[in-house]
């Protein structure tokens, strides 16, 4: 249990977690993780039979995963100590460990909440949303991915070397288990209103934004690469069909206006693209991201010579088209041009040869992600 100042819950969630052990006759331990408290909740863990590890970080994260690392039995089950959870119910979660599975979480979502545990609006909104958006990014059956009740094999999350401190490891936890391939299942509880009389330490919006942060950022495909090939496409399309003339919509007229639009989505939408394979390669590379047979593959083929030949023959096809307009313009002795001529010709050029810098650049900081270096992380 990680703790900090629940000295008015403390011996209460204590008893239930020894009642657990002594009902089940299971050989355990029950261990607080203070993260300084100065309520006197360590004299309470102690007096109540429980073993105190003082974790020298803030944060929830932190606590948890200290209280993991100390802890000497193989399976671990968390929980807060607030007495929102009731450990002497969470039998199924130890018995699905031995079932086999490496994680058991929690659901309250398709167990019982009851009268006043959990915010209308975390209920209704917060809970489901961001567990939605990780079972799309990650896919992941799970119904639940901040409950706090949760049960593992310790040696499992200790490999996924967890770094976050704060309430974003819950998350972290259930994104890492599930990329590295752990057996994962869920057991419906009972969520019960907390014991304390003072304000959780959860911040809602906060935590909430601190959840959804860490998802995007370990789904870089969904992040950065789908958006980019989206802005690709739409920019592609539209400079297709108005490089042939105007479009009508209704009262709307589109012309050449729109057309350079469609040229600053294209270009937008290409660095974007390339954001995208540097988070997957930077990564993957580091460890954040397990690396995968797939997407070697791909960056295999994706080399700086043929980015380079690919972005002079984009560029190739670019000046020329600048050059046919340029010469064009000096034929007629720099005279006004019909703008809407010269603009379906001129503006698609220019995008061709911005493309082209953009893939020789990002090509040679592509090769550079890449060099040979000192570091342990580095994969050979």
């Amino acid at each position: 249990m990680p703790c900090l100042n629940e000295a008015e819950t403390l011996e209460i969630c204590i008893k239930r977690a020894a009642k657990l052990l002594e009902d089940n006759k299971i050989d355990g331990e029950i261990v607080i993780s203070d993260n300084g408290s100065t309520d006197g909740s360590q004299e309470i863990a102690r007096r109540c039979g429980a073993r105190v590890v003082n974790c020298p970080v803030r944060g929830y994260g932190a606590a948890l995963q200290y209280g993991i690392e100390q802890a000497e039995g193989d399976f671990i089950l968390m929980g807060d100590s607030d007495d929102s959870y009731h450990f002497d119910e969470s039998w199924p979660m130890i018995l699905a460990l031995r079932q086999g599975y490496d994680v058991c979480m929690g659901t309250r979502l398709k167990g019982t909440i009851m009268p006043g545990a959990m915010p209308l609006l975390n209920r209704r909104l917060g809970n489901p949303v961001l567990t939605g958006i990780g079972k799309l990014l990650f896919h992941t059956k799970l119904s639940d991915f901040h409950c706090g009740m949760r049960a593992f094999r310790q040696k499992e999350i200790i490999k996924l070397n967890l770094v976050t401190t704060g309430m974003e490891w819950a998350s972290e936890m259930v994104i890492k288990s599930n990329l590295a391939g752990l057996k994962m299942t869920e057991v419906p509880i009972t969520l019960h209103k907390d014991g304390r009389s003072r304000p959780p330490h959860l911040r809602r919006w906060r935590d909430g934004w601190r959840h959804l942060r860490f998802m995007l950022l370990h789904s870089p495909n969904w992040l950065f690469t789908l958006p980019g090939a989206l802005l690709i496409l739409a920019g592609a399309t539209g400079e297709a069909v108005l490089g042939h003339g105007t479009v009508k919509i209704g009262n709307a007229v589109l012309d050449v206006h729109s057309l350079l639009v469609m040229a600053f989505l294209i270009i937008l939408g290409v660095q974007i693209l390339f954001s995208g394979i540097f988070a997957n390669i930077y990564t993957r590379t580091v460890g954040i991201l397990p690396w995968n047979e797939k997407f070697d593959q791909i960056i295999k083929k994706l080399t700086l010579e043929k980015l380079l030949l690919v972005s002079l023959i984009l560029g190739g096809v670019g000046i020329t088209g600048v050059t046919t307009c340029t010469w064009h313009w000096y034929a007629q002795g720099f005279s006004p041009l019909d703008y809407q001529t010269t603009m379906r010709k001129l503006v698609p050029s220019l995008t061709l040869l911005t493309i082209a810098v953009q893939g020789i650049f990002n090509g040679f900081m592509l090769s550079i992600l890449f060099l040979k270096h000192g570091s342990k992380n580095a994969r050979d």
